[in-house]
């Protein structure tokens, strides 16, 4: 795993999430939207190292074309009553609960962890519709954390990247409305030199 390159703009220790009032909304057609806000948690590289020193991180593999196919990234998972791994974290999910209540009409609950190594670590192209959001709007909240990663949005049904950004460093981002169901989004592999990555995904109760 390359080293972790920290962030110029970030030389504290201190971790801290900022104000929500500042996300900026990008409406993406058909219901979905998402947002954005760069540099919400401050302390972002300290974080990263606790995370990847202290999460029981594991590896998955997935049956594809009658072979087991190991998941290019690692994993970990923590469900409802789970306790999160920093406090910070049980904070950010309590705060955007709160924000998005009234387009959320439930808190968010479960944390999912990815550890992206270098670049040839990936998520393909999917939505999050396992559960209640195959058929329901919903919101999905990426916290990332470490050196950036390009996540990318375009239509279910084919066509253009419509969005693509660089999350890292303690980065916000959320898929909201139809997004899960009418968009896909990806973490595209990259053959630049890029350090690990790690995000933090805070979903609803029956939402994978």
């Amino acid at each position: 795993m390359h080293a972790l390159q920290g962030s110029l703009f970030d030389q504290t220790d201190e971790i801290r999430l900022g104000p929500l009032a500042r996300v900026r909304r990008t409406g993406l057609g058909a219901g979905a939207w998402v947002d954005h806000l760069p540099g919400w948690l401050t302390g972002a590289d300290a974080l990263f190292e606790h995370l990847a020193a202290e999460v029981p991180w594991h590896a998955e593999s997935r049956r594809m074309y009658d072979r087991e196919v190991g998941v290019p990234r690692l994993l970990a998972h923590y469900g409802e009553g789970e306790t999160l791994p920093h406090p910070v974290l049980t904070e950010a999910r309590t705060a955007l609960s709160r924000y998005y209540a009234d387009e959320l009409g439930e808190p968010l609950v479960t944390a999912g962890l990815c550890l992206y190594r270098d670049g040839r670590d990936s998520v393909a192209w999917h939505g999050d519709r396992t559960g209640r959001s195959a058929t329901e709007d919903t919101v999905v909240a990426i916290l990332s954390v470490g050196d950036p990663r390009d996540l990318a949005l375009r239509p279910r049904d084919g066509g253009p990247t419509l969005l693509r950004l660089p999350l890292g460093h303690g980065d916000l981002l959320v898929m909201g409305g139809s997004c899960q169901r009418t968009m896909e989004h990806a973490v595209p592999k990259t053959t630049r030199a890029v350090g690990p990555r790690i995000s933090i995904q805070f979903r609803t109760h029956g939402v994978r």
